[in-house]
């Protein structure tokens, strides 16, 4: 499996990238992906996204640790799900110990496990995004209204997660992308070009192929975008590609 990535910021945004992803391997054959998008609205956004993702690479070693001395493999929605609620318990810690708001724990996330060996994986998404699998888009829409993971640190995990109807298990694949809100909002800031549609750009970054020798390869086409079609990103955008060989 080759897996490419891209991080950008957004025209409309001036400081920094509040996108952030995470590739990490969580088993002897499988890793952990996600990207996340911090609420523009909330404080300091950036940090959310990056505190998830960095608690989610140190979740994933730990699981990996521990399948290497048990010797004994979960299936992925299992282990994901246990993934999930570790990520809410450490968040939880954190937030005390650095006497957070839920303001400052903003952040939409995508987050799910694939097994290369079997071609499958499995996936939760709470807040919006976009799951791309072969062709065929899975769009989460919250009407700019996320249920962050923020609102629900204090409530009964097992019941909290039984609820949630965002969730994805796919049982074979052979080219699939996971994607922030950012991919929707490609502008052309040139009016003597046509605006490409949303399905257009999701075809040219998710299903059109890549150059697989080179590890930039998405980045060369968000350039080519720009240079060539004069299409911008306006929102910030990570997206993560993986493409079996």
């Amino acid at each position: 499996m080759k897996i490419y990535t891209t991080l950008n910021i957004g025209e409309f945004h001036t400081n920094q990238c509040e996108d952030f992803l995470i590739i990490q391997q969580i088993g002897t054959n499988e890793t952990l992906v996600a990207v996340l998008d911090g609420c523009t609205m909330g404080t300091e956004s950036v940090f959310a996204s990056h505190l998830y993702g960095k608690l989610l690479r140190t979740i994933a070693k730990k699981k990996f640790y521990e399948e290497f001395v048990t010797n004994r493999s979960e299936d992925l929605q299992s282990k994901l799900k246990q993934v999930l609620q570790e990520l809410m318990s450490e968040t939880t810690t954190v937030k005390r110990l650095l006497d957070l708001t839920t303001n400052e724990l903003l952040s939409t996330l995508i987050i799910g496990i694939i097994n290369k060996q079997t071609q499958s994986a499995e996936f939760i998404t709470i807040g919006d995004g976009l799951i791309y699998v072969d062709g065929e888009a899975y769009e989460y829409e919250q009407n700019d209204k996320p249920d962050y993971l923020a609102y629900h640190l204090n409530k009964n995990f097992e019941e909290w997660f039984t609820v949630q109807t965002q969730k994805l298990s796919i049982p074979n694949f052979t080219d699939l992308s996971i994607s922030t809100d950012g991919i929707f909002t490609f502008k052309c800031f040139n009016k003597n070009l046509s605006q490409k549609s949303e399905s257009e750009i999701i075809d040219y970054l998710l299903k059109k192929e890549l150059d697989m020798e080179l590890s930039n390869a998405l980045d060369r086409k968000i350039n080519y975008l720009k240079q060539d079609y004069n299409h911008y990103v306006t929102d910030d955008l990570a997206i993560i590609r993986m493409i079996m060989c």
